[in-house]
């Protein structure tokens, strides 16, 4: 079948173009012309129902939650739990990165559970097979990997992190710097490079990259170029090994959308509040705007158990400067497994840097929302604060939780509400126009 990217190119609108359109106020040619040059994208896949979901210039900044088992811990309930729970807490995509247990039914339970487009990373899978076959995961042949890719996307996978960015020149950085101090943070990364260097070979993702492309364009699933070498230490951000990996990414992105392919682009890891600006320039001036899926980023290396909070300011600053889709990070991060509650917590920490980057972005779209908010806060209107919160449920569960005795107030102020106090006085002035 035709994907977006080839149909676009043809001058055709498609449902999902209009839909699109529709849903983020954009005339449907200028989505058509976005999706023909690469600066929008949208995890279609096949075999799979799953909403619609825009991500790229122009369009609102989406969130990504990401679930999946261990070798420590394998229960798909609880995955599927969790799956369900970044759902309904407003995740826009989900991305089902299990290395335990059997991978194919972790995948397809969570696929018939859920309707957001889900994600994944073909190379856990095939280097966990290569172990189970062979006793070590180097032992994978290049066969067993398109094989799973296939697979994969085949079961319904919609978007895809491959590590293509990896190539034998990119570790050679890696080596003439004298490594990192944050070492490799990718599993998929260190498990390629681990293959590359025992086998003194070139990433087959890379040297196939036209195989890689083939796959997942028969399907119509977005191709994610995963960030295998990405900085796992703000003292690592920019070193030559990350940028290296982000301009081959960038090449690549380009290739693959000249062949047809939907194109998304990740980084960067951990990088410090003042480089993030920075990175996304690069990435879209290299990519030619090719939609950027920021993984965090965490602008600190100290917040452990509170990384959720911490990758927030991160991708609120993301958000700002152009990124279009931001993963969630869990207070878990660097320390366990998350749980349905760390998986509720990381997205609803990313939703609200999402929103905060986009009334930034697009300040006349993002900012009726805070005006209306304002004016409902000072004339004490309940109702409406609830209606337009981003956490509606938490809103009303915290002030029934401590109710005042007079229900037009609050317990912080009580009997000194400010509002009630300010309208008392400039009351007769409420609808005038402020002149602020």
């Amino acid at each position: 079948m035709a994907t977006q990217v080839e149909l676009a190119a043809a001058g055709q609108i498609t449902p999902q173009m209009k839909q699109i359109a529709l849903d983020e106020g954009l005339a449907p040619e200028l989505v058509r012309q976005r999706f023909a040059g690469g600066q929008i994208v949208a995890p279609v896949g096949a075999n799979h129902k799953h909403s619609l979901v825009g991500l790229g210039q122009g369009l609102a900044t989406k969130v990504n939650a990401s679930i999946g088992t261990s070798t420590d811990i394998v229960d798909i309930e609880a995955e599927v739990s969790k799956a369900l729970a970044a759902q309904a807490a407003g995740a826009d995509t989900l991305m089902e990165l299990s290395v335990g247990g059997d991978l194919d039914r972790v995948r397809r339970e969570v696929l018939a559970a859920v309707e957001l487009p889900v994600g994944n990373v073909p190379l856990y899978q095939a280097f966990g097979e290569a172990k189970r076959r062979y006793g070590d995961p180097n032992k994978l042949d290049e066969e067993l990997l398109f094989e799973l890719i296939e697979r994969q996307c085949a079961d319904g996978i919609s978007f895809m992190a491959v590590h293509c960015g990896i190539n034998l020149y990119t570790i050679e950085r890696l080596e003439k710097q004298n490594y990192r101090y944050g070492g490799l943070v990718s599993k998929g990364g260190a498990s390629m490079v681990a293959w590359m260097k025992k086998n003194n070979r070139e990433n087959p993702l890379y040297a196939r990259f036209d195989r890689v492309v083939e796959i997942l364009k028969k399907y119509d699933v977005v191709l994610s170029l995963g960030n295998g070498l990405r900085a796992g230490a703000i003292h690592d951000s920019f070193d030559r090994a990350m940028v290296q990996e982000l301009l081959i990414n960038c090449e690549l992105a380009q290739l693959g959308r000249e062949m047809g392919c939907q194109m998304l682009v990740e980084g960067p890891g951990h990088v410090p509040l003042d480089q993030i600006e920075a990175n996304i320039i690069l990435q879209k001036r290299m990519s030619d705007d090719a939609p950027y899926y920021m993984l965090g980023p965490i602008p600190s290396d100290v917040t452990a158990s509170h990384d959720h909070i911490t990758a927030a300011i991160g991708a609120a600053q993301s958000a700002r400067y152009g990124a279009d889709l931001i993963c969630y990070i869990t207070p878990a991060e660097h320390l366990a497994l998350p749980d349905e509650q760390d998986v509720i917590a990381g997205v609803k920490a990313a939703r609200t840097a999402a929103y905060i980057g986009d009334t930034v972005k697009y300040p006349q779209r993002g900012r009726a929302r805070d005006l209306a908010m304002s004016k409902a806060r000072r004339d004490s209107d309940w109702e409406q604060q609830y209606e337009l919160a981003l956490f509606s449920q938490d809103a009303k569960a915290i002030r029934a939780e401590r109710s005042p005795a007079d229900s037009q107030v609050c317990t912080m102020c009580g009997e000194f509400c400010a509002n009630r106090g300010g309208n008392q006085v400039f009351g007769h002035l409420v609808e005038g126009t402020c002149k602020a």
